[in-house]
């Protein structure tokens, strides 16, 4: 059975709302580790360029999986996305915890009303994405 066939679509009946941080503090635990016996440790060795392109490309897959509306792959390059996000945010001395406040900061927000705010209108409807 590949990886991609192990992932369960089925919402997880356990408190998974640790995950970002337990992963982050593992993560965290690689720096200066050696680069020959630990992934992560050979991330942070080609920091920030080779963590960046790997979120590239993690990122492209993810498109991808969508794409092709394979939900079990949408979730599995999503977690490989996240992941490489995470060494991302290490490398920078940053938190998973601060990226869910900013969300949270966020959250009632509407997104319009923001982006007025900041002085960038809306496109007009000839250059607007179509969904």
């Amino acid at each position: 059975m590949s990886e991609h066939e192990q992932v369960s679509l089925s919402m997880p009946e356990h408190d998974v709302s640790r995950v970002l941080s337990d992963v982050a503090d593992v993560i965290e635990s690689r720096r200066g580790a050696d680069p020959s016996t630990s992934y992560v440790a050979r991330l942070f060795s080609r920091a920030p360029d080779g963590v960046l392109k790997k979120i590239g490309e993690e990122a492209a897959e993810c498109i991808m999986a969508a794409k092709d509306n394979s939900p079990r792959d949408i979730l599995y390059e999503t977690a490989d996305l996240w992941f490489h996000t995470l060494v991302m945010l290490a490398h920078y001395n940053l938190r998973p915890e601060q990226v869910l406040a900013e969300l949270q900061r966020r959250e009632g927000t509407s997104g319009i009303a923001e982006k007025l705010s900041r002085g960038q209108g809306l496109r007009s409807d000839s250059t607007q994405h179509k969904d």
